[in-house]
Protein backbone atom coordinates (compact mmCIF):
# COMPACT_ATOMS: atom_id res chain seq x y z
CA UNK A 1 0.00 0.00 0.00
CA UNK A 2 2.81 2.43 0.88
CA UNK A 3 4.57 1.68 -2.41
CA UNK A 4 1.37 2.29 -4.37
CA UNK A 5 0.74 5.55 -2.57
CA UNK A 6 4.27 6.75 -3.31
CA UNK A 7 3.95 5.80 -6.98
CA UNK A 8 0.58 7.52 -7.23
CA UNK A 9 1.98 10.63 -5.58
CA UNK A 10 4.96 10.73 -7.92
CA UNK A 11 2.79 10.24 -11.01
CA UNK A 12 0.34 12.90 -9.86
CA UNK A 13 3.18 15.35 -9.25
CA UNK A 14 4.65 14.70 -12.70
CA UNK A 15 1.26 15.13 -14.39
CA UNK A 16 0.47 18.38 -12.59
CA UNK A 17 3.88 20.02 -12.85
CA UNK A 18 5.30 18.58 -16.08
CA UNK A 19 2.82 16.90 -18.42
CA UNK A 20 -0.05 19.35 -17.91
CA UNK A 21 2.03 22.53 -18.47
CA UNK A 22 3.55 21.03 -21.64
CA UNK A 23 0.09 20.10 -22.89
CA UNK A 24 -1.18 23.62 -22.17
CA UNK A 25 1.68 25.14 -24.16
CA UNK A 26 1.06 22.90 -27.17
CA UNK A 27 -2.73 23.26 -27.14
CA UNK A 28 -2.57 27.04 -26.69
CA UNK A 29 0.00 27.35 -29.47
CA UNK A 30 -2.40 25.75 -31.99
CA UNK A 31 -5.62 27.14 -30.49
CA UNK A 32 -6.10 29.61 -33.37
CA UNK A 33 -4.97 27.31 -36.13
CA UNK A 34 -1.85 26.47 -38.07
CA UNK A 35 -1.77 29.82 -39.88
CA UNK A 36 -1.44 31.80 -36.63
CA UNK A 37 1.15 29.36 -35.33
CA UNK A 38 3.29 29.54 -38.45
CA UNK A 39 2.94 33.31 -38.61
CA UNK A 40 4.23 33.61 -35.04
CA UNK A 41 7.25 31.31 -35.43
CA UNK A 42 8.19 32.70 -38.86
CA UNK A 43 7.83 36.36 -37.86
CA UNK A 44 11.07 38.31 -38.53
CA UNK A 45 11.25 39.40 -34.88
CA UNK A 46 10.89 35.80 -33.69
CA UNK A 47 13.56 34.64 -36.14
CA UNK A 48 15.84 37.47 -35.02
CA UNK A 49 15.29 36.50 -31.38
CA UNK A 50 16.06 32.87 -32.24
CA UNK A 51 19.22 33.87 -34.07
CA UNK A 52 20.42 36.02 -31.16
CA UNK A 53 19.62 33.24 -28.69
CA UNK A 54 21.63 30.71 -30.67
CA UNK A 55 24.57 33.10 -31.12
CA UNK A 56 24.72 33.91 -27.40
CA UNK A 57 24.38 30.22 -26.48
CA UNK A 58 27.06 29.12 -28.96
CA UNK A 59 29.58 31.70 -27.79
CA UNK A 60 28.85 31.08 -24.11
CA UNK A 61 29.11 27.31 -24.46
CA UNK A 62 32.36 27.60 -26.43
CA UNK A 63 33.95 29.97 -23.93
CA UNK A 64 32.86 27.93 -20.93
CA UNK A 65 34.01 24.68 -22.49
CA UNK A 66 37.52 26.10 -22.82
CA UNK A 67 37.31 27.54 -19.31
CA UNK A 68 35.94 24.29 -17.88
CA UNK A 69 38.76 22.26 -19.42
CA UNK A 70 41.39 24.68 -18.14
CA UNK A 71 39.89 24.87 -14.65
CA UNK A 72 39.45 21.10 -14.35
CA UNK A 73 43.02 20.49 -15.57
CA UNK A 74 44.38 23.03 -13.09
CA UNK A 75 42.41 21.72 -10.12
CA UNK A 76 43.06 18.02 -10.73
CA UNK A 77 46.59 17.98 -12.12
CA UNK A 78 48.35 20.50 -9.87
CA UNK A 79 48.69 21.11 -6.17
CA UNK A 80 48.09 24.78 -5.51
CA UNK A 81 47.00 27.03 -2.72
CA UNK A 82 43.45 28.30 -2.85
CA UNK A 83 42.11 25.28 -4.73
CA UNK A 84 38.96 25.14 -2.61
CA UNK A 85 38.45 28.85 -3.09
CA UNK A 86 38.73 28.43 -6.86
CA UNK A 87 36.12 25.66 -6.84
CA UNK A 88 33.82 27.84 -4.73
CA UNK A 89 34.20 30.71 -7.21
CA UNK A 90 33.33 28.39 -10.08
CA UNK A 91 30.12 27.49 -8.25
CA UNK A 92 29.23 31.15 -7.63
CA UNK A 93 26.75 31.50 -10.55
CA UNK A 94 24.75 28.62 -9.05
CA UNK A 95 24.15 30.64 -5.89
CA UNK A 96 23.66 34.14 -7.32
CA UNK A 97 20.25 35.12 -8.66
CA UNK A 98 20.35 35.67 -12.45
CA UNK A 99 18.80 39.10 -11.97
CA UNK A 100 21.57 40.04 -9.57
CA UNK A 101 24.20 38.81 -12.02
CA UNK A 102 22.63 41.02 -14.67
CA UNK A 103 22.76 43.99 -12.31
CA UNK A 104 26.44 43.30 -11.73
CA UNK A 105 27.13 43.85 -15.42
CA UNK A 106 24.95 46.97 -15.44
CA UNK A 107 26.99 48.41 -12.56
CA UNK A 108 30.26 47.33 -14.19
CA UNK A 109 29.59 48.61 -17.70
CA UNK A 110 27.05 51.36 -16.98
CA UNK A 111 27.74 54.99 -17.83
CA UNK A 112 28.45 55.82 -14.17
CA UNK A 113 31.33 53.39 -13.82
CA UNK A 114 34.88 54.07 -14.96
CA UNK A 115 34.87 50.91 -17.10
CA UNK A 116 31.60 51.94 -18.72
CA UNK A 117 32.85 55.46 -19.41
CA UNK A 118 36.00 54.05 -21.02
CA UNK A 119 33.92 51.76 -23.23
CA UNK A 120 31.63 54.62 -24.24
CA UNK A 121 34.61 56.83 -24.99
CA UNK A 122 36.06 54.18 -27.29
CA UNK A 123 32.78 53.39 -29.01
CA UNK A 124 32.40 49.97 -27.41
CA UNK A 125 28.79 49.14 -26.59
CA UNK A 126 28.30 46.39 -24.02
CA UNK A 127 24.96 46.99 -22.36
CA UNK A 128 21.75 46.84 -24.39
CA UNK A 129 23.63 45.08 -27.16
CA UNK A 130 24.75 41.60 -28.14
CA UNK A 131 28.03 41.67 -26.14
CA UNK A 132 26.15 42.28 -22.90
CA UNK A 133 23.78 39.41 -23.61
CA UNK A 134 26.72 37.11 -24.34
CA UNK A 135 28.50 38.14 -21.13
CA UNK A 136 25.40 37.51 -19.03
CA UNK A 137 24.88 34.13 -20.68
CA UNK A 138 28.53 33.21 -20.13
CA UNK A 139 28.22 34.04 -16.44
CA UNK A 140 25.14 31.93 -15.74
CA UNK A 141 26.50 28.93 -17.65
CA UNK A 142 30.08 29.14 -16.39
CA UNK A 143 30.02 26.23 -13.88
CA UNK A 144 28.45 23.47 -15.98
CA UNK A 145 31.41 22.06 -17.93
CA UNK A 146 33.90 22.60 -15.10
CA UNK A 147 31.67 20.97 -12.49
CA UNK A 148 31.17 17.92 -14.71
CA UNK A 149 34.88 17.51 -15.42
CA UNK A 150 36.43 18.19 -12.00
CA UNK A 151 34.88 15.22 -10.12
CA UNK A 152 35.29 13.00 -13.18
CA UNK A 153 39.01 13.75 -13.48
CA UNK A 154 39.51 13.44 -9.73
CA UNK A 155 37.92 9.98 -9.80
CA UNK A 156 40.02 8.83 -12.76
CA UNK A 157 43.28 9.99 -11.22
CA UNK A 158 46.40 10.96 -13.16
CA UNK A 159 48.35 7.69 -13.29
CA UNK A 160 48.05 7.45 -17.07
CA UNK A 161 49.27 11.04 -17.48
CA UNK A 162 52.26 10.34 -15.23
CA UNK A 163 53.11 7.22 -17.24
CA UNK A 164 52.89 9.20 -20.48
CA UNK A 165 55.23 11.86 -19.10
CA UNK A 166 57.76 9.20 -18.11
CA UNK A 167 57.61 7.85 -21.68
CA UNK A 168 58.43 11.29 -23.06
CA UNK A 169 55.02 12.65 -24.07
CA UNK A 170 54.76 16.40 -24.53
CA UNK A 171 52.11 18.47 -22.81
CA UNK A 172 50.10 18.73 -26.01
CA UNK A 173 50.24 14.95 -26.62
CA UNK A 174 49.36 14.35 -22.99
CA UNK A 175 46.27 16.49 -23.26
CA UNK A 176 44.89 15.29 -26.61
CA UNK A 177 45.83 11.60 -26.52
CA UNK A 178 45.43 10.77 -22.82
CA UNK A 179 43.21 13.25 -21.03
CA UNK A 180 40.61 14.19 -23.66
CA UNK A 181 39.68 10.60 -24.63
CA UNK A 182 39.05 9.81 -20.96
CA UNK A 183 36.79 12.81 -20.36
CA UNK A 184 35.12 13.29 -23.75
CA UNK A 185 31.70 12.19 -22.54
CA UNK A 186 31.97 14.46 -19.53
CA UNK A 187 32.73 17.36 -21.87
CA UNK A 188 29.73 16.55 -24.06
CA UNK A 189 27.50 16.17 -20.99
CA UNK A 190 28.57 19.54 -19.62
CA UNK A 191 28.11 21.17 -23.03
CA UNK A 192 24.55 19.82 -23.29
CA UNK A 193 23.62 21.15 -19.84
CA UNK A 194 25.24 24.52 -20.54
CA UNK A 195 23.46 24.84 -23.90
CA UNK A 196 20.10 24.08 -22.33
CA UNK A 197 20.69 26.69 -19.63
CA UNK A 198 21.91 29.29 -22.12
CA UNK A 199 18.96 29.01 -24.48
CA UNK A 200 16.39 29.36 -21.70
CA UNK A 201 18.10 32.13 -19.71
CA UNK A 202 15.75 34.99 -18.85
CA UNK A 203 16.70 36.93 -15.72
CA UNK A 204 20.27 38.05 -16.41
CA UNK A 205 19.63 38.66 -20.12
CA UNK A 206 16.49 40.64 -19.33
CA UNK A 207 18.48 43.10 -17.21
CA UNK A 208 21.29 43.75 -19.71
CA UNK A 209 19.33 43.58 -22.97
CA UNK A 210 17.25 46.74 -22.67
CA UNK A 211 14.33 44.93 -24.36
CA UNK A 212 14.98 46.57 -27.74
CA UNK A 213 12.46 44.86 -29.95
CA UNK A 214 13.96 43.12 -32.94
CA UNK A 215 17.53 43.82 -31.75
CA UNK A 216 18.29 42.64 -28.22
CA UNK A 217 15.40 40.32 -27.44
CA UNK A 218 16.20 36.65 -27.09
CA UNK A 219 13.44 34.06 -27.43
CA UNK A 220 12.40 34.13 -23.74
CA UNK A 221 12.18 37.94 -23.84
CA UNK A 222 10.25 37.86 -27.12
CA UNK A 223 7.76 35.43 -25.57
CA UNK A 224 7.29 37.77 -22.61
CA UNK A 225 6.57 40.71 -24.91
CA UNK A 226 4.01 38.75 -26.92
CA UNK A 227 2.30 37.57 -23.75
CA UNK A 228 2.19 41.08 -22.25
CA UNK A 229 0.59 42.30 -25.49
CA UNK A 230 -2.15 39.66 -25.08
CA UNK A 231 -0.95 37.73 -28.13
CA UNK A 232 -1.32 34.51 -26.20
CA UNK A 233 -1.37 32.05 -29.10
CA UNK A 234 1.69 33.69 -30.65
CA UNK A 235 3.51 33.62 -27.31
CA UNK A 236 2.81 29.92 -26.81
CA UNK A 237 3.70 29.22 -30.44
CA UNK A 238 7.16 30.72 -29.97
CA UNK A 239 7.42 28.92 -26.63
CA UNK A 240 7.15 25.60 -28.46
CA UNK A 241 10.55 26.33 -30.01
CA UNK A 242 12.07 26.41 -26.54
CA UNK A 243 10.02 23.36 -25.61
CA UNK A 244 11.43 21.40 -28.56
CA UNK A 245 14.96 22.43 -27.64
CA UNK A 246 14.35 21.41 -24.02
CA UNK A 247 13.05 17.99 -25.04
CA UNK A 248 16.01 17.46 -27.37
CA UNK A 249 18.34 18.41 -24.52
CA UNK A 250 16.68 15.85 -22.25
CA UNK A 251 16.95 13.16 -24.92
CA UNK A 252 20.65 13.84 -25.44
CA UNK A 253 21.22 14.03 -21.68
CA UNK A 254 19.50 10.68 -21.17
CA UNK A 255 21.49 9.11 -23.98
CA UNK A 256 24.74 10.30 -22.42
CA UNK A 257 23.67 8.98 -19.02
CA UNK A 258 23.05 5.55 -20.54
CA UNK A 259 26.27 5.74 -22.52
CA UNK A 260 28.48 6.65 -19.58
CA UNK A 261 26.55 5.33 -16.60
CA UNK A 262 26.56 8.89 -15.25
CA UNK A 263 23.69 10.32 -13.25
CA UNK A 264 23.68 14.11 -13.24
CA UNK A 265 21.61 15.99 -10.72
CA UNK A 266 22.02 19.51 -12.05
Amino acid sequence: MIRRLLIAGAVTFLVLFLVLPIAVVVVSAFSQGWAVYWGAVSDPEALGALRLTLVAAAVAVGVNTVFGLAAAWLVTQYQLRGKNMLISLIDLPFTVSPVISGLIFVLLFGSRSSVGQWCIGHGIKILFATPGIILATCFVTLPFVARELIPLMQTQGNQEEEAAVMLGATGWQLFWKITVPKIKWGIVYGVVLAAGRAVGEFGAVSVVSGHIRGQTNTLPLHIEILYNEYQFSAAFAVATILLIFALLTLVVKRYLELKTGHRGGR
